[in-house]
């Protein structure tokens, strides 16, 4: 049985005859990795992750996730659920008034309860040193706070590999040491993209470098 968690294939796409962005990119995750990727702003790695949980569909070359191909709308539902999708900008995560609503949505439209999804929101935001978070008005947070509640939203959906985006992107060093501590002792297999080589040294079990629509070692 093939363990690969995320495949590519000599995965072609672009966004017009003027912009291409990957080139018969290949690329596999496996259970437990931690891949961090970089490449020059443009590359398309944001363009990776939104090919991965469908929001975007390649021109030609085959996308495996969790062992099966994935090619229609329907295909990419089970992705969506089995991987969390952490966005560069946590405002873009966010949207309901309080820490614990944000937290729940996720699970409840999983279809858990009301009461099962207090206490993944309990137990999700005490794991990230966040207890007490609940009632706290989500705009109100700092930029590092956001990080980690947008994160919190995340790993309340119980994924199997994480795409993360920038997850340190304008945090100061304490919130970017915090969350490479974090990254670190989760289980999940992750797919990181950052400019930051300090902290991908830190955090990374492998490094990957996009250039010139491939992925080749960093």
């Amino acid at each position: 049985m093939n363990d690969t968690l995320i495949q590519f294939d000599e995965v072609q796409f672009s966004f017009g005859p003027d912009r291409p962005v990957l080139d018969g990119c290949s690329l596999q995750i496996e259970p437990g990795e931690r891949v961090g990727l970089v490449g020059a702003n443009g590359s398309g790695k944001t363009t990776l992750l939104h090919l991965i949980v469908g929001l975007l569909r390649p021109e030609s070359g085959r996308i495996e996730a969790f062992g099966s191909p994935r090619r229609r709308e329907s295909d990419f539902h089970e992705v969506r659920r089995r991987a969390g999708l952490l966005f560069q900008d946590a405002d873009d995560q966010l949207f309901c008034p309080t820490v614990a609503e944000d937290v729940a949505f996720g699970p409840l439209n999983l279809g858990k309860t009301q009461r099962e999804a207090r206490a993944i929101v309990a137990q999700t935001l005490d794991s990230l040193g966040l207890a007490g978070y609940e009632e706290r008005i989500t705009y109100r947070l700092s930029g590092g706070e956001k990080r980690l509640v947008a994160l919190a939203t995340v790993l309340a959906m119980r994924p199997d590999v994480l795409l993360l985006d920038e997850p340190t992107a304008g945090l100061d060093d304490h919130y970017t040491e915090r969350i490479a501590e974090i990254f670190v002792d989760l289980p999940q297999a992750m797919l990181i993209i950052s400019h930051d080589r300090q902290f991908l040294d830190s955090t990374a079990t492998r490094l990957l470098r996009l250039s010139s629509g491939r992925v080749e070692p960093a």
